[in-house]
């Protein structure tokens, strides 16, 4: 018996996907031997010129390993849950998510967003960063930075861009945790499934759906879940400046969002308290779309 593990091909996918893997033999006492990594590239990593919302959007990260998951010819796919969309298909379900990582943003360039020059030229593909740089920093230039982090990072060395954002959880995972500060998230929230990792398998496939949920965490998943249920709400996309973040203490939920305009001139904030799941996300998402400016409420389902 051999498990195949679908993934992207980028250096962190293939750690990300070695988690899964030694969680997996760790669960089940199997040996490495019986767990295999398919990398597959997807259309998101051979088209790095233009921004994900031109091309297709987060599809371009799933595509290529739904159609792989379908046709058998992997057992799971290993997705960085950020990158997921939000509506999915029928046949393929979320089974698990490994405990999430840590949600913030790393600053590579600067010491914080104040300590930015004056006039920075700051490099994302984001548009909930570059909304949110914008409106703490309305001075700031944004510019397209696409590619794994070695490629970002050496665009910066080469002074594509005075500074750059970068995930905290990706960072670690690569081994490269003093690269950058983390941005507080009083000053800068998450983007929705930020520092999540989740496993994707076959919804009729019961077999590999065990195996998987035998790995998974329950509180990150369900605060995912509420991010991805406020997401849905706002019938927001990858043009849509959103942020999130759930989390749950002493069995209540507590979940921060905000829609923001795209140059960061407007902007909406809000929380909630109480049962955790996706009616309290989507309760929230009602009422930041009632509150949201013209400007903000446009971009979103509202």
């Amino acid at each position: 018996m051999t498990f195949r593990i679908g993934t992207r091909g980028s250096p962190l996918a293939l750690v990300q996907a070695g988690l899964v893997r030694d969680a997996l033999c760790a669960a089940h006492g199997w040996t490495a031997e019986q767990v295999s990594i398919v990398p597959i590239r997807t259309t998101g990593d051979r088209v790095q010129d233009r921004a994900l919302a031109e091309i297709g959007g987060k599809a371009l990260w799933t595509k290529e390993l739904d159609r792989a998951l379908l046709a058998r010819e992997i057992d799971c796919a290993v997705h960085s849950m950020k990158d997921v969309e939000t509506i999915r298909p029928e046949a393929i379900r979320i089974a698990a998510m490994l405990p999430r990582a840590d949600v913030r943003d790393r600053l590579v360039g600067a010491d914080s967003i104040a300590a930015l020059k004056p006039g920075a030229v700051l490099g994302t593909s984001s548009p909930r960063r570059a909304a949110q740089v914008k409106r703490l920093r309305p001075d700031v230039t944004t510019i397209l930075f696409r590619g794994n982090v070695a490629t970002r990072l050496a665009k910066l060395a080469a002074g594509e861009a005075d500074a750059t954002l970068l995930a905290a959880a990706g960072l670690e995972r690569l081994g490269r945790d003093d690269v950058g500060v983390a941005i507080d998230t009083a000053v800068m929230l998450p983007a929705p499934a930020q520092g999540a990792v989740g496993i994707e398998v076959r919804a009729e496939d019961d077999a590999a759906g065990l195996a998987v949920e035998a790995i998974g965490d329950g509180v990150t998943q369900a605060c995912v879940g509420a991010e991805r249920a406020l997401l849905a709400r706002l019938a927001a996309d990858c043009h849509s400046p959103v942020a999130a973040l759930a989390t749950i203490e002493g069995g209540v939920m507590h979940i921060v969002a905000e829609l923001l305009a795209g140059d960061g001139s407007a902007h909406v904030g809000g929380e909630v308290r109480g049962e955790p799941g996706a009616a309290l996300a989507e309760a929230l998402a009602r009422d930041l779309l009632a509150r949201a400016p013209d400007d903000v409420r446009r971009l979103f389902g509202g």
